[in-house]
C-alpha cells in the first residue's frame, strides 16, 4: 500500500512540475520547424553546455539554466528549449517573473526533436 502511494505522489508531482506556465504559449516540435527562421524571435537552450554540444539546433543560444535570462530582449517572442521539456518550464517561468509577456515552451524538448 505505501508504494502505491509514494508512486502517486511521484507522479503527481512530475505532472505539477511540467504544466504550462501560466501566460506561455506551448508548442511542438513540428511547429517549432515552421518558426525557426522567424528573427522576431529569440531561442533559448537552456541544457548543460556538454549537452548542447553533443546535438543543437543552430538558431538556439546556448544559456544554461541558472544565466541571466534578464539580458534578453524583451520585445520579441522568447522561446525556450531543453532536453525534455522541464527545464525549459521553469525557465519559462523565471522569464515571467522579469517581466518577459511573450515567452514560448517547446514541449517534449530536444527528445521530441527529429530534425
Amino acid at each position: 500500500m505505501e508504494i502505491w502511494i509514494m508512486i502517486a505522489v511521484a507522479i503527481v508531482f512530475i505532472l505539477w512540475r511540467m504544466r504550462p506556465v501560466k501566460g506561455t504559449k506551448t508548442i511542438t516540435t513540428e511547429t517549432l520547424k515552421g518558426i525557426l527562421n522567424d528573427k522576431d524571435k529569440v531561442f533559448v537552450d537552456v541544457r548543460t553546455p556538454g549537452e548542447y554540444k553533443s546535438r543543437n539546433i543552430h538558431q538556439f543560444k546556448n544559456m544554461p539554466l541558472g544565466s541571466d535570462l534578464s539580458k534578453l530582449p524583451k520585445d520579441k517572442e522568447i522561446v525556450v528549449i531543453c532536453q525534455s521539456g522541464m527545464r525549459s518550464a521553469q525557465a519559462c517561468k523565471q522569464l515571467k517573473k522579469l517581466g518577459y509577456e511573450n515567452i514560448t515552451n517547446v514541449r517534449g524538448g530536444m527528445s521530441a526533436w527529429r530534425g
